[in-house]
Formats: C-alpha cells, structure tokens, sequence
C-alpha cells in the first residue's frame, strides 16, 4: 500500500471512530424516552472500531489513534518513520468529525455547544469530568487505560491469536474502557479524538488538552513495551501496517 493510500484509511477510520463515538454521545445518549446512555455510547465507540477494522486493517492497520501508533512501534510492530504520517492523518480525520458534529448537532433548537459541549475531555469538577474527578484520578485512568487497550492490541493480533477475531476483541475493549472511564475523563485514551473536539470547543477543553496527549501517548508507549517484553515469542509478528 502506499502513504497516501495508509493515510486516507487513518483519515477515514479516525473520522468514523469520532463522529460515530462522539455523535452517539451528543445526539443519541439523552434522546427523551429512548436515549442510549452509557451503554451505548460505549458501545457506538467499540463499533466504530470493528466496523474499520474490518474495512481498512488490510490497508493501514486501522490505528486510528495516535497512543496505538506509538505503542505499535514501542511494541515493535511499527515502523518509526511512518509515525508522522499516521498521526497527521488521524488528527485531521478527528478534526473534520469534529467539526461536521457541531453543525449537524446546531440544527436542534435544544443544542447549545456552551453548555451540552461535544463529548470533549476534561478533568476537574468544572472541567470535563461528569464526575468531576481530579487531575490526578484522570492522569492514571488515561495511562492505565490506554496500555491495557495495546496490551489487547498486540496480544489478539499476535501470531498465536485465533485468527479473525483481532477487531471483535480490540472493539469490545475499547467498549469496556468506556464503560469505566467515562465518568472520569468523558474517555478519551485517543489524542486525535481529544484533539478534534477541543479545537471546536474551546475554553477549558483547549487549556486541558495536554494532558490528553501526555497520558495516552505514555500508556501506549508502556502497553507496546510491555506486551513485546513479556508476551512476545520467538517468531516474528504480524507488523501492523497494511502491509
């Protein structure tokens, strides 16, 4: 596959991944009488992963992210050189989701981007935590997360792994991530997705976003090294590019 072919499959899955995840969240989980809530937001985002996983995984990998493509490397199953283009790609396609939902959501009279917000991530009890959880309790869910989701990432696409269930079980991690950070961060464990609806947010969103590039990038770091430290064998692994 080409760069320019590996980049428009992270640009395309990335956008999915946050208008799906994300639009779950802001139009469909308060819905009256039948909103989806945090099953399905949780759900909606674990979906968006299989669904490309299935569609462009033989193109790029569908990394999607920029925490899994430097735990794909840290894990040894990425090249270096192709880090810039992956996360380029990925954060604009987080962009243009973002920015999409924010015109589809002003189209209800009952949306208000000040108050109700885009699912962006946040911390503090006037940041973006629903639960108004601290700096510190967002700092270790963040990384801790974020190294069990490429712990999953690289043991299901481990050679040894039964073949053909890699998305089902890296989609129904990421379900179960949200299931249990949501509350405290609004889950992100993706710094493109973070990326794209601070930007279009703002404010307080904006100031706290460094925090959701620090916390992935170090968990996805340490879950690649971990995995290719103690879970790897002696027989070369699929390298998770497309290729």
């Amino acid at each position: 596959m080409s760069n320019m072919q590996k980049g428009l499959a992270e640009f395309i899955g990335t956008f999915w991944l946050v208008f799906g995840g994300c639009g779950s969240a802001v139009l469909a989980a308060a819905f009256p009488d039948v909103g989806i809530g945090l099953l399905g937001v949780s759900l909606a985002f674990g979906l968006t992963v299989v669904t490309m996983a299935y569609a462009i995984g033989h193109i790029s990998g569908c990394h999607l992210n920029p925490a899994v493509t430097v735990g794909l490397w840290a894990g040894g199953r990425f090249a270096a050189r192709d880090i810039p283009l992956y996360v380029v790609a990925q954060v604009l396609g987080a962009i243009v989701a973002a920015f999409l939902l924010w015109h589809v959501a002003e189209g209800s009279t009952a949306f208000d981007l000040a108050t109700k917000g885009l699912a962006q991530n946040g911390y503090g009890a006037n940041g973006g935590s629903p639960g108004g959880y601290d700096l510190t309790s967002a700092l270790i869910i963040e990384i801790l997360l974020t190294a069990v989701f490429l712990w999953i990432i690289m043991g299901s696409t481990d050679g040894r792994a039964p073949a053909g269930f890699a998305p089902l079980a890296i989609g129904l991690g990421l379900t179960l991530i949200h299931l249990i950070s949501i509350p405290v961060t609004n889950t992100s464990v993706n710094p493109a997705r973070s990326t794209g609806l601070a930007l279009v947010v703002g404010g307080l969103a904006l100031q706290q976003l460094w925090l959701f590039w620090v916390a992935p990038l170090i968990g996805g770091a340490v879950g690649g090294w971990l995995y290719r430290t103690i879970g790897a064998d002696t027989f070369p692994k699929p390298n998770i590019e497309g290729n």
